[in-house]
């Protein structure tokens, strides 16, 4: 591909009439989840601009071709990103959407999420196997096995249930449900629930794991699309997606994870609210087994009242990869400082010893 062809990032057809409409291409996996996702992000692109074409382009990962390996355990950042960062660098694609809590916390050069979508539940849920129909978590018998593929939920679940047993499971939502009804091998396994409910799944989900059993993935229950940073066009486009509490909330759970280094290979764990212009984030970093532990909870103020907040909206300006041209940047910033001091907190208690000791279990596992 020529320079000339690479910096050419519009494509236009016309309709019988001579009309030129822009063709708009967007880049997903090829899971159903995945598509019905890509899907609905679409149906609101073409609400906001009905004279645009809009062409979806599916693609396999290395996260998705991977399945006998368990993903804390591959090493690599951009498991279900790569390949579709690949295409948008190639001008393939224009946008990609992606799970928020798919993209690593520091995206490649000239990338960035250029929206961020209102959130879907952001907590886990127990799918039970048809022979325990009824239970939960507390009333498995011992021994019990139960399927999950996140370090951060089976530290979490083994210190909050020791009496079950945890073991991986890999595939999409479809491969591990089939997984869980056709054999006896697990109990249960653990899902976030915001896969299940896009999937018009709500029926299987037999219990709902709140902050205080479970705390979720940074970025998890959330939609991101990610742009060239550079087209000013597809940016704007996709700026007005942005949903104002859900970007504050997720650029201070990735601001928290980036400060620890940590990532799919370690467990670490969030929880956040917005309420009365106050952003509460709650974090925490556990050993392995969940025997050791460090949680803690910080807030700010993120109100953009005052002319000097306002002024500061539309600046184009990445923070932990995210550039939100239509939210307030001072509470951006005050949000980002929230999750970089709330790590800084736990950092001086002790978390790097637990995640150092946690990712070197993981590698000699």
């Amino acid at each position: 591909m020529s320079e000339e062809d690479k910096s050419e990032t519009k494509s236009e057809v016309k309709d019988e009439e001579g009309k030129v409409s822009r063709v708009i291409r967007i880049g997903t996996r090829k899971s159903q989840l995945a598509r019905i996702q890509t899907d609905s992000v679409a149906e609101k692109l073409k609400e906001l601009y009905p004279d645009v074409l809009l062409e979806i382009v599916a693609m396999s990962t290395t996260g998705d071709k991977i399945l006998d390996t368990a993903l804390s355990k591959i090493g690599e950042k951009s498991l279900f990103t790569k390949e579709l960062e690949n295409a948008l660098e190639r001008n393939e694609v224009d946008l990609v959407v992606h799970s928020l809590k798919d993209l690593p916390t520091i995206l490649p050069v000239g990338f960035t999420i250029g929206a961020v979508l209102k959130r879907e539940s952001p907590y886990d849920a127990v799918v039970l196997h048809p022979k325990n129909a009824g239970k939960s978590l507390d009333l498995l018998p011992n021994k019990s096995v139960i399927g999950t593929s996140s370090l951060r939920r089976a530290a979490q679940l083994k210190k909050r249930f020791p009496h079950l047993e945890f073991k991986d499971i890999r595939g999409n939502l479809n491969t591990r449900l089939k997984k869980l009804d056709e054999n006896s091998d697990f109990s249960a396994i653990i899902l976030a629930a915001a896969g299940l409910r896009r999937m018009g799944w709500d029926s299987r989900i037999s219990q709902i794991l709140g902050p205080e059993d479970c705390m979720y993935a940074v970025g998890q229950g959330a939609l991101a699309i990610e742009v060239r940073a550079s087209d000013q066009d597809i940016l704007e486009m996709v700026s007005v997606l942005h949903d104002p509490d859900t970007v504050l909330r997720c650029i201070a759970e990735r601001a928290f994870l980036r400060h620890l280094e940590g990532g799919c290979s370690v467990p670490v764990a969030v929880h956040t609210e917005v309420k009365n212009s106050q952003l509460y984030l709650t974090g925490a970093v556990y050993s392995l087994d969940g025997s050791d532990s460090l949680k803690d909870t910080m807030q700010t103020t993120v109100s953009s009242d005052n002319q000097e907040e306002q002024e500061k909206v539309d600046e184009k300006v990445q923070r932990v990869g995210v550039t939100a041209l239509k939210v307030s940047g001072a509470a951006q910033d005050a949000a980002e400082k929230l999750g970089v001091d709330l790590a800084n907190l736990l950092l001086s208690k002790g978390a790097k010893e637990i995640l150092t000791v946690a990712r070197q279990l993981n590698d000699a596992r």
